[in-house]
Order: C-alpha cells, then structure tokens, then sequence
C-alpha cells in the first residue's frame, strides 16, 4: 500500500509519491527527467529531453478547444536536499520516506521536495487524464531551478507555441505572483598600490546586525556591514591620516552583510577612538528598530609592520566605499509597497592587488538595472577599476493588462469567496528567465501552502493541494 493512497486528489498523490522514490536534488535530476520521458512516450505524447534534462510535454486540446490558444505548465525539477543530523538516508541514491500528519505532508529526517515536486505531479496527472477539458498543453519541467534557474536558462523554447503560462511553484495558496525582478552580479574590481609600512594597526568591526535576504528582506531597513564599514572610513579620514591594510565583509552576493571589518594604520589614537564611538552611537540610534544589536568594535596593535596600502589607494577604496549606491533605489509605481530596483554590496574582499566588490543588482524594470550598473561601473572607473558582469538574468515585468490574470482571479474569487492576493517579488523566478525567450508571455504563479521548506521540517497542506487542483482544472476549463 502506497504511503499517500488514501489521499485526494488521489492521480496527483500518486504521481508525487512516484516522484518521491526518485532522487532528485539539485545537478541529480536524470532519473527524474527520464521518468518524465517515459511517461510521455507511454502515452504517446509528443516529448522533448535537451541535454541539461528540461523537459517538454505536449498533449492537444480536447474537442472543443482546437481553436482555443495553448496553455503553458511549468515547474522544476530538483529539489533541495536537507536532512536531520540523525538522518542516515543518501539522498543520492535513495528515494524520500514520506508520511501523513493530519492534513499535512512530509518526509522522515529530510526536506519533502513540495518545491516543486507538487507541480510536476499536478501536470502529470492533467496529462494522463482522458477526462480533463483543456486548450493544447506544454508541460515545462525545468532543472537546477534551485542553484541559479540554470535549466530555464539552457531551455530551448522554440517546441512551445503558447503564450499563456501557469507556474505552479508559489507557496503560499491564494497569492497570484505576477512580477519578479531581474538581476545581475556586478563585480568592481578596484586596483591597489603597496607599499612598507609601519607603527599601530587598528582593527575596526561593524557586527550584531541581522542581515537577511537582499531580495526579499531589502525593505526591511536593515543596516548593511560594508556600507556602514565605508561610512566610518570616509569619517576617519575625513578627520586624520589613515592606510588600508585589509577591508572585507560578506560571503553571498545576495546576501545583507552582517559583519564588515578593516584594519587601518593610524597615529592619531584618539581621534581614531572618538569617531568610532560617535559612529557607534550613531548607528545605534538610526538602526534601534531593525538592527538593535549592532556595535561597532576596535582593537589595535601596537607594534606592527607590513605592507599597506598608499595614501592614493586608500583614499580612493574609501572613495568609492563612500560613494557606493546601496539599498533601495526605487519602489513601484504600479505595486504599492514593491522594490522595484535595489543593489547590495554582498562581498567585500581585499586580494592581492586588488579590492574587490560584489553586488546584487535587481529591478523589475530592464532600464533601472542598466543604470544602476552604469553607476557602479562609472565609479569603479573613477579610481582605475573594472566592472565585470555574471549570472544575468531578466526581470518579468508586470503586466496591467493580463488576460490570463483575470481568467485566475475570476475563479478564485467564485471558488473561495474572496479576491487572491496579487504580489511581485523582488527576487528572481524562472517565469523571468522564460519571458525574456518568449515575448508576450502571460504569466502568473501559484501554488499550495508549503511550510519550513528547504529544511527537514518541510510540509504540504494536503487540503490546500485539493483546493489548488480544483482551481487549476477550472481554469482549464475557461481557457477556451
């Protein structure tokens, strides 16, 4: 007896407990793509595997909807793979344990994989059902979403005639997402001199701040290590002499900094205590609310000698640190409450001959990215730096006019009595990296409530599934 078999809507719990037997995490999505493949063939659906795993599945209209326009379902693949310590499961080689609580999902001492796992188990059973009244289906099953959208990246789209897509990777029920922004890693490199130096070394850290998301959590106000870094360096020097020796803070681009440090070489030993103090104070006043926590550290070394940086290249890190757009740069129009553009300075690192920068550039709007790159690249060239891109990807724009949109929301409001929440995100999803192949495309994203995801903890309602289902056939059925 199957694990999830008294559980309705019964095909798609089946399909997801199929899928569950196959390992599937991030890079180990074969086996997965290749059921998908067979379960096409099966039915003598016509069916695409490129060489990065993607997946594509057409079925045609039932009679009557020969003329309506095709309907695009898309999820992922993979999964993120997260286990309990005392776990002893391979999550490489063997499929998840799962087991029903009341009206939730999950799976014993690891991640469930509901992201996205309930997706492509939804569209199959649409596939498989001979009694679903449905326009021309393309199932989209991407790979890799999980590390960087990689697969949305390498799918070719050109098999796919829609223009209307549902994504079903939401986690939340009842939250139409209709807008994401896109994003870019922009990396300064900025040059450096040498040269010997010695006498007392000061170490500097700005700590106890949450960080968070840079996406997500970027209207949150919360203080940013390297920005606040920049700011006690440019009053340091603005009031005496000081040489870099080091400055660095941050691991993850997309990540708020929480600690920044650097180490300076300096004379003035009080003045150097003072305005770290004024500092200190200062952003404890301005950041009470989001960043109680935060203080500032110093410590010095007496006797000291090595190598620091010139006055020239010290002053122009602290220039460019001092000058660094941060944070916010524009809230929608159209969304109350939405970022539409921000950047974040994630990593801060001193190498050797060289100071390097890293943010996170996202916008919802193609022309704002593009500016605020141009800032970063314009100020990096101010000091002899370089700006280098990776990782771009495209924002998916809102749309005030979706047909598609309104087909959802319509039926939402019939089947739950109330109008869905319609969100944007300022973070990346594969719907952006899709419309950007495919102009015109139509998109909303939805799904069923999942909780604690991405840990060992994770859940899926089932009732919010079954609710879910029925939206999505009803939707179907009005696609005409």
């Amino acid at each position: 007896m199957r694990v999830l078999e008294q559980l309705e809507p019964g095909r798609v719990f089946y399909y997801f407990e199929e899928l569950c037997k196959i390992p599937h995490g991030s890079r180990n999505t074969k086996a997965i793509s290749d059921y998908c493949v067979e379960f096409a063939r099966a039915r003598g659906l016509e069916c695409h595997q490129d060489a990065a795993n993607n997946v594509i599945i057409v079925k045609e209209a039932t009679p009557g909807y020969e003329s309506a326009e095709p309907v695009i379902l898309q999820g992922h693949l993979d999964m993120v793979c997260e286990q309990a310590p005392e776990c002893t499961l391979d999550m490489e080689k063997e499929g998840l344990e799962l087991a029903v609580d009341g009206d939730q999902v999950y799976a014993k001492g690891t991640t469930l994989g509901g992201d996205d796992g309930i997706a492509v188990a939804m569209t199959l059973a649409v596939l498989e059902s001979g009694e679903i009244s449905h326009p021309r289906l393309e199932a989209v099953f991407t790979v890799d979403e999980e590390i960087g959208m990689l697969g949305a990246a390498a799918l070719d789209v050109s098999p796919l005639k829609g223009r209307k897509l549902i994504n079903i990777d939401s986690e939340v029920e009842g939250i139409f997402t209709v807008s994401c922004a896109g994003g870019v890693v922009a990396r300064c490199d900025l040059p450096v001199q040498w040269e010997a130096a010695a006498g007392t070394v000061y170490t500097v850290t700005v700590g106890g701040l949450k960080g968070g998301h840079s996406g997500v959590e970027i209207d949150k106000g919360r203080g940013m290590g390297n920005e606040l870094m920049g700011r006690i360096l440019c009053a340091l020097s603005r009031r005496t002499e000081i040489r870099l020796v080091s400055v660095g803070g941050g691991t993850k681009d997309n990540a708020i900094v929480r600690e920044s440090s650097a180490r300076f070489l300096c004379e003035d030993t009080r003045t150097v205590r003072e305005t770290v103090e004024e500092l200190e104070n200062a952003f404890r006043q301005e950041l009470a609310s989001s960043d109680p926590g935060v203080s500032v550290f110093l410590t010095a070394c007496e006797k000291w000698s090595g190598k620091a940086m010139t006055n020239a290249s010290t002053q122009g890190i602290v220039l460019f640190l001092s000058l660094s757009p941060s944070g916010i740069q524009a809230m929608s129009q159209d969304i109350p409450g939405l970022v539409q553009s921000s950047l974040n300075l994630g990593i801060l690192t001193t190498e050797e001959n060289q100071v390097a920068a890293a943010y996170c550039v996202r916008s919802s709007v193609a022309s704002q990215k593009q500016m605020m790159i141009d800032r970063l690249g314009f100020l990096a060239g101010q000091i002899g730096g370089t700006l280098h891109l990776s990782g771009d990807y495209p924002a998916w724009e809102y749309r005030k006019d979706s047909p598609l949109r309104q087909v959802m929301e319509d039926v939402f409001t019939e089947q739950y009595g109330r109008a869905p929440k319609v969100e944007a995100i300022h973070a990346g999803l594969e719907c952006g990296l899709l419309s950007g192949k495919m102009p015109g495309l139509d998109c909303v994203s939805i799904g069923p409530d999942l909780t604690k995801i991405h840990t060992a903890q994770e859940r899926m309602s089932v009732s919010s599934v079954q609710r879910v289902w029925t939206f999505l056939l009803e939707v179907l059925r009005r696609c005409r």
